[in-house]
């Protein structure tokens, strides 16, 4: 029988991937007593290196501070979705194990159930600079057993980006405040009738988006469906998953008439891993987008240095909360996340991997991270600096966005959970179902991935 190319090109991925995490590690984290590794997210976009210069002053400061030791990174350059599983080949063996990595905190329970990561507690109790970290950071960092596994970097928030130069050709307000997802909508609508041309919204969606899918899009609408007072993913009462109930089919029904009714970008762009590139690096600065669901960190990309310099980019665009559906209390809502590092439970040298970590959550330190990052800070002390909240413009907008913000359950089973939302968005994106099939069929996959602990509500 003869070998379909299909299976020989998945064969040789497969050996490539192997080769280089073996290569990138060498012959394990603790080949060196003198040396970290440390592994982290690099941007596809080979002009954004906001991590990359960060890290080179972090490496350059703790060599300083610690004579004889040394620091190597290990950047790992993928998509998300392709990060988090090249991450978790890394961490499952001491061969290749890096001593520090940057973990998502959707994934970090996930890693953690796994044994994949090493509890910090005996670090954190003989660290001052703990204290200093508000409790939702401590808490996205902490696993099911109570320890904590991982030290926050920063968080973020999410909300509507426009371009004003586009409201002003679609005659729509420069202090545009939608009130309900229908005022979303009528916005996107004008736009594509008076500025052809222009995406009118992007939503992002499906498989190929990850993370970027289900936090950026489907939550930041389902968590708008209902009072606010409870969680529409997850039933802390009984530990138990919602099914996709009259919200979720609601939340499905927005991202259909976007692309039904053509007011976002074409499907196969929406499909494509890499759109949030273009959608940062070209689409936003050229003016072709006119309303952005998306996150507090897009003008990292616009900063001097970074490859798209955008130096007015704070003239052009205006900033928006996400309304809830139908304008309820508290009436606007936004998703947070954020990324720790942490320490695989295989590193080789798990002290020295600590004090790096300390040396780059100094006070000074995280305010430069969270100025360079466009982040949020977790950081009381930060937080309380105004050299900080007046760093960028955007900064307070999305910092006050805090206060109605929510954040994901972060269970072991959630990366199985999102995956199997973002397939219920690509289903209704492509028109392959309609929102209550595309609900039906994720309670389905819900049931699966949970091991049938879900609850109807």
């Amino acid at each position: 029988m003869p070998v379909r190319p299909t299976a020989v090109l998945s064969a040789l991925l497969t050996a490539a991937l192997a080769a280089t995490a073996l290569t990138a590690c060498g012959s394990g984290s603790g080949s060196s007593p003198d040396t970290i590794k440390v592994s982290y997210k690099q941007s596809t976009d080979n002009s954004v290196k906001v991590m990359d210069t960060y890290l080179a002053g972090m490496k350059k400061q703790f060599e300083e501070k610690y004579p004889g030791k040394k620091v190597e990174f290990v950047p790992i350059k993928a998509p998300d979705s392709e990060y988090y599983t090249k991450l978790q080949q890394m961490l499952r063996s001491p061969r290749t194990a890096p001593d520090l990595v940057y973990e998502d905190t959707f994934l970090i329970n996930s890693d953690i159930t796994s044994g994949y990561l090493k509890p910090l507690d005996a670090y954190l109790a003989k660290w001052p600079d703990w204290n200093r970290f508000i409790d939702t950071a401590k808490a996205a960092a902490r696993g099911q057993d109570g320890k904590t596994y991982g030290v926050p970097d920063g968080t973020d928030t999410r909300g509507l980006w426009f371009d004003r130069r586009v409201f002003k050709k679609a005659g729509l307000p420069m202090d545009w405040r939608p009130r309900t997802w229908d005022d979303v909508l009528a916005a996107a609508r004008t736009i594509k009738r008076k500025v052809p041309g222009v995406i009118p919204l992007n939503v992002y969606t499906g498989k190929p988006a990850g993370e970027r899918a289900t936090m950026q899009g489907m939550e930041m609408l389902l968590y708008g469906t209902g009072d606010g007072t409870s969680d529409p993913l997850y039933d802390s009462g009984s530990k138990k998953w919602i099914a996709g109930n009259q919200g979720f089919t609601d939340a499905l029904a927005f991202v259909e008439t976007v692309f039904e009714e053509k007011l976002g970008p074409d499907v196969s762009d929406a499909l494509d891993p890499n759109f949030a590139t273009t959608v940062m690096g070209e689409l936003l600065p050229q003016g072709k987008l006119g309303i952005d669901l998306d996150g507090s960190w897009l003008p990292q990309a616009w900063l001097p240095g970074s490859g798209h310099e955008w130096p007015d980019w704070s003239e052009r665009l205006g900033l928006a909360a996400m309304p809830t559906k139908d304008g309820q209390a508290p009436g606007k809502v936004s998703m947070s996340g954020g990324w720790t590092w942490s320490i695989p439970a295989k590193a080789g040298n798990p002290d020295l991997a600590f004090d790096f970590v300390k040396v780059m959550q100094t006070e000074a330190n995280a305010k430069k991270w969270y100025i360079a990052n466009s982040g949020i800070s977790v950081r009381e002390d930060v937080a309380a600096d105004r050299s900080y909240a007046t760093a960028q413009p955007g900064t307070k907008f999305f910092t006050d966005l805090v206060s109605s913000t929510h954040y994901r359950p972060a269970y072991p089973a959630y990366p199985k959970v999102s995956t199997a939302v973002q397939e219920a968005m690509e289903s209704v994106t492509t028109g392959d179902a309609s929102p209550q099939e595309a609900a039906r069929t994720y309670d389905s996959a819900l049931g699966d991935v949970t091991g049938g602990q879900v609850v109807q509500r």
